[in-house]
């Protein structure tokens, strides 16, 4: 990764920093200097919350077939490794920009635009992608966010205090991952959540991530009733994965439109399950919103 400065905005209740390279929220810090984000100890995962597109998760042999030509993507995509352009630097915000270039053409030939909106209102930061289809030829494409938050959360709670709480029941089966492949499993597995709340442990996270292909909820509250949480907003998303290595210090709550190949997928990449597509001119959003609810 390249040494690129943050860019920092502020509501007076919350600073972000955010790197243009992979336009990724590196930190989130209320007014006292507490951290709700990862610590990215290398031990564990690197990463802070990169942005997942062209596609989310791996392909079936990191290729992918598009009108009878192969083509190599990794997996989530070329997006997290790119230099966003900074196109807006104000006080409580800032705007990335990511297009096509000879370089992702060769990887995803069409035209496009990503562009990133980071805006900080009170104790809530509202986070808006765009992709617009600036080419002449149907766009498609997947997009999900991948932000690790802090486990524990800054407030003196212990990990085990945590918990999920949805904002609907959640009975329906989960889905896992085949971790030699990273491919999306057939089979289907009970659901760890017990009406509206999921007790957090590590030992979830064992067989790899959890994953909703469609949660009838839209919003979720991580962390520790009448303790420091999160309320997390994801409205124009229908999938939703939750991720950590065991016994790291963060936990990835992930609202993705696609998710990985299923295995043995071999089909054209406008048939793979979760891919939209856009006309041209056309664009569609994606919001994420994180709302410090608790902080003592």
């Amino acid at each position: 990764m390249p040494e690129v400065e943050l860019l920092t905005i502020g509501s007076g209740d919350l600073t972000a920093r955010i790197n243009p390279f992979g336009a990724e929220l590196w930190s989130l810090t209320d007014a006292l200097g507490r951290e709700f984000m990862t610590d990215a100890d290398p031990a564990f995962w690197g990463g802070h919350a990169p942005l997942l597109f062209p596609i989310v998760g791996a392909l079936n042999g990191d290729r992918y077939l598009l009108e009878g030509q192969e083509y190599a993507l990794p997996k989530h995509g070329f997006a997290r490794n790119s230099l966003f352009e900074t196109i807006a630097a104000e006080e409580c915000r800032a705007c990335f920009r990511l297009t096509d270039s000879e370089a992702t053409r060769a990887v995803y030939p069409f035209a496009f635009a990503l562009e990133v909106e980071f805006r900080l209102e009170g104790m809530t930061l509202h986070m808006t992608a765009t992709v617009r289809n600036t080419g002449e030829a149907q766009l498609p494409f997947s997009f999900g966010y991948h932000p690790a938050f802090a486990w524990p959360l800054p407030g003196g709670s212990e990990k085990a205090d945590h918990v999920i709480a949805f904002a609907e029941p959640e009975p329906q089966p989960i889905r896992r991952i085949d971790p030699p492949s990273g491919l999306l499993l057939s089979e289907v597995f009970e659901s760890p959540v017990e009406g509206h709340h999921l007790e957090l442990d590590a030992a979830l996270f064992e067989p790899d991530a959890m994953i909703w292909d469609a949660p009838t909820s839209r919003s979720l509250t991580f962390g520790t009733p009448g303790g420091s949480q999160l309320a997390i907003a994801f409205p124009d998303t229908p999938m939703l994965g939750i991720w950590q290595k065991p016994g790291a210090r963060y936990l990835c709550i992930e609202p993705w439109q696609g998710h990985a190949d299923p295995v043995g997928f071999a089909g054209e990449f406008r048939s793979k399950p979760g891919i939209v597509e856009l006309e041209p001119g056309a664009s569609r959003s994606f919001r994420m919103d994180v709302t410090v609810l608790t902080a003592d």
